[in-house]
């Protein structure tokens, strides 16, 4: 496994690979709000073998750079992501996203689907039923607290996201790796346009067209995710046709993390359609 910089319009993008290059098509995993490649860690390793799997750091988190006023909404991640398949020489590739990465996966599931082989949503944001009402409060709050110190900001985004899990050590752990790069004030400026890009109308625009989708696709959730309920998984699912969806029981938001064994088999099959 290696971890390398793609340099797409200035912007550093991190990503890591495994795997290997076999007749099996690449596998890129897209996070979402606000983790990093990190939530993939435990479902790399469990991917069968043949496939070249990448994981990347969107702009903005991990060890990305920062946006500084670049696009950071579903639609500008899922353009950078098309750069970055195209850096990597990858054609075409099943991609699986999780959070608003489950967005970005949609919208290249349907702005460019010779791109996309397979499709796998987990705990995805879609339709018009996100942001949580917890970010929606923040952003109305913004004027407030956009100059308040960064450690008082984390303090708070750490006893929310610790709701996405039912584990509070591993989630403990991750969210301190998944904070620290908005640990300063440059890092609360850049979480801040992340905030302020969150926004519905991007999965919205893409409902009418998910029907549409030709890529196998496989649906995953937490069924007791409590910022993206199931019945966002059901209505995917009657969306896109000859869709797959697995509820997994006693999981909440952070199933990659919670649920890598059974995640990593469901791609296994995926792939295998």
């Amino acid at each position: 496994m290696r971890g390398e910089f793609l340099d797409l319009a200035g912007a550093r993008i991190y990503y890591y690979a495994a795997g290997s290059r076999g007749a099996g098509e690449p596998v890129i995993f897209i996070h979402g709000f606000p983790t990093s490649s990190h939530l993939w860690k435990e479902i790399v390793p469990l991917m069968p073998s043949g496939h070249r799997i990448v994981v990347v750091d969107l702009l903005g988190y991990g060890r990305s750079d920062r946006p500084e006023g670049r696009d950071v909404s579903v639609r500008g991640h899922a353009d950078r992501m098309l750069g970055v398949m195209d850096m990597l020489g990858i054609n075409y590739a099943c991609i699986v996203g999780h959070d608003v990465g489950g967005g970005i996966a949609q919208a290249l599931a349907v702005r460019a689907p010779a791109r996309v082989s397979r499709l796998c949503l987990v705990g995805a944001v879609a339709f018009d039923e996100w942001p949580v009402r917890e970010v929606k409060l923040a952003r109305a709050m913004l004027p407030l607290t956009r100059h308040l110190p960064a450690q008082w900001l984390l303090s708070i985004l750490r006893t929310d996201l610790m709701r996405g899990y039912t584990e509070p050590e591993r989630g403990a752990h991750s969210i301190d790796q998944y904070v620290l790069p908005f640990a300063n004030a440059e890092g609360r400026d850049a979480f801040m346009e992340h905030l302020l890009a969150l926004d519905s109308a991007d999965t919205a625009a893409l409902t009418p067209r998910l029907k549409d989708i030709l890529a196998p696709t496989a649906i995953v959730w937490g069924a007791d995710d409590p910022f993206l309920p199931p019945a966002i998984a059901r209505r995917l699912h009657e969306a896109i046709p000859g869709s797959t969806l697995d509820l997994l029981p006693d999981v909440r938001h952070f199933t990659p993390e919670e649920a890598p064994e059974k995640i990593a088999s469901i791609i296994a099959g995926l792939l295998a359609r």
